[in-house]
Formats: C-alpha cells, sequence, structure tokens
C-alpha cells in the first residue's frame, strides 16, 4: 500500500506536470502570435531561445498592432505567472523529496532529471506490478490499439485508457533524451522516417519506459555507451 509521504509526493508533481502543459500551451499560443506579425521575424535571429532572457526583452519591447501588443502582454504575464507557480511548486518537492536510489537510477536515462524521475517513481510505485515491460507500457498507454479484420491484426492510434501522467512523462522525455543519446536519437529518426513526428515520438517513449523498466527491475544505471548499444551496468 502507498504510503502518505508517497501520495503527498505524488499529489505535487501532478500539479507540477499540470502547470507546465499550461505553460507549454500559453509558449505555443505566443509563438502563432509572434510567427503571425512580420516585424517579429528579422530580430528572432539574434537569440536561439524566445523564452530565454534576450528572447523575452524582445518580446516585451517588439512593436505590434495594438490588438497583437495587449494580447501578447496578457500571455506574458501569464506565462511569469505559471513560472512563479512552478517554482513554488518545485520547492515544495524539494522539502518532500527523501533519498530515493530508485529515482537516482531512473535520473540516468537520457532525457529524465529529477522531476521526470520522480514522477515515473511515484506513478509506478512498485515495479513487481508489472510482469513485463510490456505491460508496464500497456499500463501508460503507450501501446497502439489492434483491430482484426479478414483474418489480419492491424495496429492503429495509442490506447485511450492508462496513465496519463506517466504517459506524458515518457513523451516529454524524448525531445531531450534525442538530444543526449545516439541510439534513441537513431531509433527516432528511423520511426520518423516511416511513420511520421507523432508516431516517433509516441513509439520512443515507449522505448524510454522498457529502458525504466530494466534499469529498475535489474537495480542498474543506464550508461551511454559509443558503439551500437548503450550499456547498462550496476
Amino acid at each position: 500500500m502507498r504510503g502518505k509521504s508517497s501520495q503527498r509526493i505524488q499529489q505535487v508533481l501532478r500539479q507540477r506536470m499540470f502547470l507546465v502543459r499550461l505553460q507549454t500551451m500559453v509558449k505555443n499560443k505566443i509563438h502563432n502570435l509572434v510567427d503571425r506579425q512580420e516585424e517579429a521575424r528579422e530580430p528572432a535571429q539574434s537569440f536561439t531561445d524566445l523564452f530565454g532572457a534576450k528572447g523575452r526583452q524582445f518580446l516585451r519591447s517588439v512593436a505590434l498592432p495594438a490588438l497583437e501588443r495587449k494580447l501578447l502582454d496578457g500571455q506574458l504575464e501569464l506565462l511569469e505567472e505559471l513560472r512563479t507557480r512552478i517554482s513554488s511548486v518545485e520547492s515544495i518537492l524539494d522539502q518532500l523529496k527523501e533519498n530515493d536510489e530508485i529515482v537516482e537510477r531512473l535520473k540516468t536515462i537520457p532525457g529524465i532529471g529529477e522531476c521526470f524521475a520522480m514522477l515515473i517513481r511515484h506513478e509506478i510505485d512498485r515495479i513487481e506490478r508489472f510482469p513485463s515491460s510490456n505491460k508496464l507500457c500497456a499500463y501508460a498507454g503507450l501501446v497502439p490499439s489492434t483491430y482484426s479484420s479478414g483474418g489480419k491484426t492491424y495496429h492503429g492510434r495509442i490506447i485511450k485508457q492508462g496513465n496519463k501522467y506517466l504517459r506524458w512523462s515518457l513523451i516529454e522525455a524524448v525531445i531531450p533524451a534525442i538530444r543526449k543519446d545516439a541510439q534513441i536519437s537513431s531509433y527516432y529518426y528511423l520511426m520518423k522516417a516511416k511513420k511520421g513526428s507523432n508516431s516517433a515520438k509516441v513509439a520512443t517513449a515507449r522505448r524510454l519506459l522498457k529502458i525504466v523498466y530494466q534499469v529498475w527491475k535489474e537495480n542498474r544505471f543506464y550508461r551511454i555507451k559509443t558503439s551500437r548499444t548503450a550499456l547498462l551496468y550496476s
């Protein structure tokens, strides 16, 4: 049975996830607004991150039509509020978190930082609940739906059931993972060429979750190896 401490940490982690998803939505709205404005396109080459210090300075000062300027100012205020709330939630996490060997091992997997490692750890709770990595992937809702017709089995979109928190964390981990691990990157781009970017992200998230299962089940760390395969060792 899950202890009260674990339940509290899980509750805070889910709140953080909610706020981060809102933050992503606001950033997307800002991107869409800026991309539609001719005035905002040229200077964007002077910085790499639209939401970094230079990017935010540009967003606050760029000349736009009155309506777009008002909308952008409102979105920037909301973004700053969300940053503050996320920081506050992370401060609570710092107070609640305990020394957890499982979290430390999960953090060695590419794309999985401390908050993702904690979220994954507390959403899974006990790895013994899952007799195989495929069962864990099904629990996360990272397996394709299937249907049969004419004696053949077809695979469709991922199933709608599953732990949405676990699924979100693994899908969000894909992009940072492919930047850090050549093998994961190769797999992602192979899937992207075959099935498109969305299917590639899901397939790579599923692969990451299988690595999570192996690292946790075998009580090992993950290390990147320069040869064809990644190295798992204790």
